[in-house]
């Protein structure tokens, strides 16, 4: 500090601190001064003239007069070696600056920052050049203020950063944006908020938290770090709440939240933690003057140790929370409808607040941006008065709800209706019927509008169409009023054509609960006309059930025209219940034989998936009704539909198993092997095992070895067919087709059935071709047919009991026969199968049936019943007719047979 007679001199340097004169006087006047003390008025002395050669040369030769005698390597001439490189460094660089043109500055600066980085120069020389580089070089800031950090020169950094933000032209060199700067901006104002005096932080602040609004709470708290530091807490506190009540993410909340949180349990901890320290000095009451104790000098005497109240502050703050966010989120979308709800709901316990939120809500939400249905505002509005036992205020709410302009008719359509539920609640009948009556009182409008046109019109004039009022309508005047107002009310209903099938359903149920019967089918009749499928579904069954209910056989024609009617418009998918009941009228009140028409027709009519069911109910009524013939009829018309009306082929063959048992019932053995035979095409033999362990089964209790024999060739036939059909890749086909070629370019056309056994074992050993296999098992059981002929003997095949062969032909010509037909088939195909059952060839077992004589069994007696005697006598008086007739050697022959 200087002393009173520097007075004088530091007076004078004020005025002109770069006299160079005075600073010579001051110094020499100093001369008794210690060294410390005429050092620093040296260096005060090159502060103000760095370029001053009197004072350099005065100052370097006093400090080496001092360090004379002293080691080199002592503090004190190390420090004057420094003072010679700032004596003659900068002075070089600077006269370097001057001589070399501005191009060849480059090669300078970097030397000379580097210098003045140097621990020895003074922080103002490397701050004024820093500056003069900055002139050059704009873009370097960001390396000042580096500097400036390292050096802690906190007020010039942040003047620089506010300088680099208030210029657009900045560009960063090490890539920052200008968001990243002010981040460091603000943390550098609110960490020292003592060194950055002469900035207006507030204004740096709250400039920040418009311009970036991603940082908000970010910034908030910044803000009141800043006061917090400075130790102004409610400062801190006000821009806490202020931050609070503007942020509108949950994000930015959060993080202001939780740093006020912290704020006041940090108070609270200090306050605590002060109390704990000092020893607590209780004075009496009566040293106190007037009005002690009773608060009116807590402002005059605050000392500071106010627990109760910092307690107070962050209980009622925690309390807060819910209402505050609740804030946050109305401010995102205060048309938010839900959110309304929910603040309402945090107001429990306070009617007014409530009051209050419902107002400013039906106020602010608009019903074009409202998210949510702000109908449900007024109706929760008129609730809370209802709970309240103020229904008068409630009907208020909902007058006033129902002349707001809703968007939707059905919104407006919800308050009329709540409105007269609450009059219903509280017992006010008429005054309820009264309101639905005037909602759906048609208003004056234009006679004819497009339907664009009438949805743009105000939810007013279109809500006396809506459905749920009428719906509340009647069956308000169902319970309260008189049966023509309902009528009317149903009439005007169906005049409108907003009616549902309910309401149809309704109403003639209402006219029928009255005996209007004729009434109720004309509305029947009105809503059939109205609705199509799916829709009129519940009414025609109704229609339908009704009116067979009330007039039975009395009216069948009109019964008839009305299920025909019914069946024109239904669907086929929805046609079956109909033709049900159709063929239930006929069976109870009509004939039997256009019973059986309409169950024909609906096995027709109805979907594939359906027909099954239909043809279930179709055999078992013609069964009670015809008896066997007509069933026989059924099945066959079944199984032989074309497409679209057939049967899908898993019902037709279970249809064939069927009409098989039936004829085995009834001992038509042959027609029932005949029918199986039909089905075997639609049964693969890898699959579906149990058709054709019916079949086996049926054939070891009642054909013989020849049929089982055939059963077997049909079942290689169809798995060969399955098997051809299913080739499963592009690889198979192709050797599939090299193989065809190779046998058609190697076979002879016309050649024998021993070329085309060895072509189908050449194929066989090659593994092209599968059905080879199959080819030669078939001759095999020709060759063995023949054999058999011929009279040898092989091993019967187990479980099976012969019946017996009736030859006509002798062995040479059915061996003959076996091999023209494979010498025809290896001609014409080698690779193709003999499925014994085409149309435009008979196959050899067909032929070799016609010359066969076929063996005829008796009918069960069960068939015939008492006819049975009667049929047996007839048949012993035929058989000694026929022994008269014939002569010995047929006699002979006959009695052979039977041996």
């Amino acid at each position: 500090m200087p002393k009173e007679e520097d007075l004088l001199y530091e007076e004078e340097l004020l005025r002109n601190p770069y006299s160079l004169k005075m600073w010579m006087r001051y110094i020499q006047a100093r001369t008794d001064a210690s060294a410390k003390r005429r050092y620093l008025l040296f260096e005060r002395a090159l502060r103000a003239l760095p370029g001053s050669y009197k004072l350099w040369h005065a100052y370097l030769r006093e400090r080496s007069l001092a360090v004379r005698g002293l080691r080199i390597d002592h503090l004190a001439v190390a420090s004057l070696n420094n003072t010679f490189e700032r004596a003659l460094t900068r002075r070089t660089f600077d006269r370097a600056l001057c001589a070399l043109p501005i191009t060849q500055h480059e090669r300078i600066w970097p030397l000379y920052l580097k210098f003045v980085r140097n621990p020895g120069v003074p922080l103002d020389t490397a701050l004024r050049v820093y500056k003069r580089y900055l002139k050059l070089e704009p873009t370097h800031t960001e390396e000042f203020m580096a500097y400036l950090r390292i050096k802690e020169r906190w007020g010039e950094t942040a003047r620089q950063l506010s300088e680099v933000l208030n210029d657009d032209t900045f560009r960063s060199l090490e890539g920052k944006s200008k968001h990243q700067l002010w981040l460091e901006l603000c943390d550098i104002i609110t960490k020292h908020p003592d060194d950055v005096a002469g900035i207006r932080v507030d204004a740096i602040l709250r400039g920040g938290i418009r311009k970036f609004t991603d940082e908000v709470g970010r910034l908030w708290t910044s803000l009141a770090d800043y006061y917090i530091r400075r130790s102004l807490f409610e400062k801190a506190r006000d821009v806490y709440e202020e931050g609070l009540g503007s942020v509108v993410t949950v994000r930015d909340f959060s993080i202001i939240f939780d740093a006020y949180t912290q704020f006041e349990e940090s108070l609270l901890s200090a306050t605590m933690a002060a109390m704990g320290d000092e020893e607590e000095e209780e004075e009496p009451m009566a040293e106190l003057g007037d009005g002690a104790g009773d608060g009116t000098d807590f402002v005059l005497n605050d000392d500071g140790k106010d627990l109760d109240l910092r307690l107070a502050r962050l209980e009622h703050l925690m309390s807060r929370r819910p209402e505050l966010l609740s804030s946050v989120m109305l401010r995102q979308n205060p048309h938010n409808v839900h959110e309304w709800h929910k603040r309402v709901k945090l107001f429990e316990g306070s009617p007014t607040r409530q009051i209050l939120t419902f107002t400013e809500a039906v106020k602010t939400v608009d019903l074009v941006q409202a998210l949510g249905k702000p109908h449900t505002l007024w109706v929760a509005f008129a609730r809370f008065y209802e709970r309240h036992g103020d229904v008068a205020n409630g009907r208020v709410i909902f007058d006033k709800a129902v002349q707001v302009p809703f968007t939707y008719a059905d919104d407006l359509a919800t308050v009329w209706c709540e409105w007269a539920e609450m009059e219903l609640r509280h017992k006010n009948f008429r005054r309820a019927i009264e309101v639905v009556r005037t909602a759906t009182a048609e208003p004056a409008k234009p006679a004819r509008l497009a339907a664009d046109e009438e949805r743009k019109l105000p939810a007013q004039l279109r809500v006396y169409r809506n459905v749920r009022l009428w719906m509340m309508r009647v069956d308000l005047e169902e319970s309260l009023g008189s049966l023509d107002t309902c009528r009317a009310s149903y009439d005007r209903i169906l005049e409108l054509r907003i009616a549902t099938p309910q309401i149809v359903l309704n109403y003639a149920l209402l006219l029928q609960e009255h005996k209007f019967f004729e009434d109720a089918f004309q509305v029947y009749e009105r809503g059939v006309a109205l609705f199509k499928y799916p829709h009129v579904k519940d009414i025609w069954a109704a229609y339908l059930a009704h009116f067979v209910e009330r007039y039975g056989g009395k009216k069948l024609e009109r019964a008839r025209d009305l299920f025909e009617h019914a069946l024109s418009m239904a669907p086929p998918a929805e046609s079956k219940p109909i033709f049900l009941e159709y063929a239930r009228l006929e069976e109870a009140h009509g004939l039997a034989r256009h019973a059986m028409d309409i169950y024909e027709r609906a096995a027709r009519a109805v979907p594939k998936e359906q027909r099954m069911s239909v043809y279930d109910l179709y055999v078992a009524k013609a069964s009670e009704f015809f008896g066997v013939g007509k069933v026989r009829e059924i099945y066959e018309t079944a199984i032989e539909l074309e497409p679209p009306s057939d049967l899908p082929d898993a019902d037709c063959k279970t249809m064939c198993l069927r009409y098989s048992g039936l004829e085995r019932k009834l001992g038509e053995i042959d027609r029932a092997r005949s029918i199986l035979v039909h089905a075997s095409a639609l049964a693969d033999p890898r699959k579906d095992k149990a058709f054709w362990g019916e079949w086996k089964s049926f054939e070891v209790n009642h054909g013989n070895e020849d049929t089982f024999r055939e059963m077997l060739r049909i079942q290689r036939s169809v798995a060969a067919g399955y098997s051809h059909m299913q080739i499963n890749s592009v690889g198979d086909a192709a050797i599939l087709e090299e193989a065809v070629a190779n046998q058609g370019a190697s076979e002879p056309v016309g050649g024998g059935s021993s070329a085309g056994a060895d072509a189908g074992q050449k194929r066989g050993r090659g593994g092209l071709d599968s059905m080879a296999a199959l080819e030669r098992e078939a001759e095999a059981a020709a060759a063995a047919l023949g054999a058999e002929g011929a009279g040898v003997r092989r091993p019967a095949l187990s479980g099976f009991v012969s019946a017996g062969i009736i030859q006509q032909k002798s062995a040479a010509e059915v061996i003959a026969d076996a091999a023209a037909a494979a010498g025809k088939r290896a001609a014409a195909n080698p690779e193709e199968i003999d499925m014994d059952g085409g149309e435009d060839a008979p196959s050899a077992s067909a032929a070799a049936e016609e010359e066969v004589a076929v063996v005829q069994k008796a009918i069960p007696s069960a068939v015939f019943g008492s006819l049975a005697a009667v049929a047996e006598k007839q048949q012993q008086q035929q058989q000694e007719e026929e022994k008269e007739q014939l002569g010995a050697l047929e006699r002979f022959k006959k009695r052979k047979m039977k041996s």
